[in-house]
């Protein structure tokens, strides 16, 4: 696998179609059915039967009792699939009853306004906030966009509180790995928690990096804490090499979508992990080797699965699930007007119907490669919550403005409230025993 220019991490236009058609084996409308049925008929003579009363009334009671079998069916495999066949696929939140309660599915719910907690910081003071994804600096002047939070329909998510999590965090590690929409999710992480700290100074970049998509590792150390809260740039999880030698111009590199990032290696003794990849499995950032040819957008949900198999291996085999929690999150949805991403309208509320270009068959590999998984894996499952969310993107308030942006969010904005998912999964599922963090699964 050969990646294209390595440009923005903006998503392709397009969807794949849903593969259809019937299995294996002759159906009702095959010629050899068809004739055996035929012959069946003129061999058998014709009889008709009327029904006694006696038989009408038998015939009544089995239909109700199949009647109730079924219903009784359904109900049971209702159920089943809702606490346990979609395993990991929808993390188990669990409500405001605590250990005991019912687990929630926190991502079947709805925007809200909620102008008297929202937002839940302000970019312009978070020094960690890059300046791309600060909007109300960049001259975006309506704040409605600020005023929302995710509102689960089953339960309710705890409020965020900057000083619990904190203290919850005091001595961790939280490594998030990803694009750079993960790296926006890291921004808001730690612009979150400075809403706590009481002096901002003893918050730093360990290196005194700025904040730029530049650099493939930046670590926020909160020394008041011992807390450090790092990210890692790896866009497709996988190594990246260097071109060969006689590649057209336009290949920057190549993938091994056997072998894990090299990184990886930093990234197994965290105490959180928090991965994403999507935005750069299009047709128009990658490219598949076919002997000695070069052929464009071939294979990319072939490769992507690889990929997630490689990374699903390296998390079994390297990972201490008694000390390290694994969440995953996944793809978020664009709102661009055209296909070639030059019309991005940013609406001034959220949508009442989701829409964007979602990419949900990334959702079924990721949510295939997940069931297989013996080791237990937090699914942030978020991309029903931005598909409403039309009114939250950079738009034209990018920095420098002349980046036209509907695929990024601003801050604070959407993966505010993935991080708050975050915080009130850690808060309430993980308990603090013995300086490790412990895991109640939920399924």
């Amino acid at each position: 696998m050969v990646s294209g220019s390595a440009g923005s991490s903006r998503s392709g236009p397009g969807r794949a179609s849903a593969r259809g058609g019937a299995g294996p084996g002759p159906g009702p409308g095959s010629p050899r059915v068809s004739a055996a049925a035929a012959v069946l008929a003129a061999a058998l003579p014709r009889r008709w039967w009327a029904p006694s009363g006696a038989s009408l009334e038998r015939a009544a009671r089995g239909f109700l009792l199949a009647s109730a079998a079924l219903a009784l069916c359904c109900a049971l495999y209702l159920y089943v699939f809702r606490h346990f066949g979609r395993g990991r696929a929808v993390a188990g939140f669990l409500g405001d009853g605590g250990l005991g309660a019912e687990p929630c599915d926190v991502f079947d719910g709805a925007w809200v306004p909620d102008a008297g907690h929202h937002p839940l910081y302000n970019s312009t003071q978070c020094p960690f906030a890059e300046r791309g994804f600060d909007c109300l600096a960049n001259g975006r002047n309506d704040t409605g966009y600020l005023r929302w939070r995710w509102r689960p329909r089953r339960c309710d998510v705890p409020r965020f509180a900057a000083r619990a999590a904190l203290e919850r965090l005091r001595g961790k590690r939280v490594v998030f790995v990803g694009d750079s929409m993960s790296r926006t999710q890291w921004e808001s992480f730690i612009c979150m928690l400075m809403a706590g700290v009481d002096d901002p100074k003893t918050v730093y970049e360990v290196n005194g990096n700025e904040i730029t998509k530049i650099i493939r590792h930046l670590a926020v150390r909160f020394a008041s804490h011992g807390l450090t809260v790092e990210f890692f740039r790896s866009v497709f999880l996988v190594q990246q090499r260097p071109a060969p030698r006689h590649a057209p111009k336009r290949v920057k590199s190549t993938l091994r979508l056997d072998r894990i990032d090299n990184a990886s290696r930093k990234w197994a003794n965290a105490d959180v992990l928090i991965f994403n990849t999507g935005h750069w499995w299009t047709a128009t950032k990658l490219f598949d080797t076919a002997g000695r040819s070069l052929k464009l957008g071939t294979s990319i949900d072939a490769a992507f699965r690889m990929a997630l198999e490689t990374w699903a291996s390296w998390v079994q085999k390297r990972v201490d699930s008694t000390r390290t929690h694994v969440f995953f999150r996944t793809y978020e949805p664009s709102h661009w007007g055209d296909t070639s991403q030059k019309v991005c309208e940013v609406t001034e509320q959220p949508l009442s119907e989701a829409k964007g270009n979602d990419k949900s068959e990334l959702g079924a590999i990721l949510a295939d490669v997940m069931s297989k998984m013996s080791f237990p894996v937090t699914v942030l499952n978020v991309t029903l919550m931005g598909a409403f969310r039309s009114d939250a993107h950079v738009g034209t308030w990018s920095y420098p403005p002349t980046i036209l942006d509907c695929s990024h969010w601003c801050l604070p904005g959407v993966p505010d409230a993935w991080n708050e998912l975050v915080f009130s999964y850690l808060l309430t599922n993980v308990l603090a025993k013995d300086g490790r963090v412990n895991v109640v699964t939920a399924h």
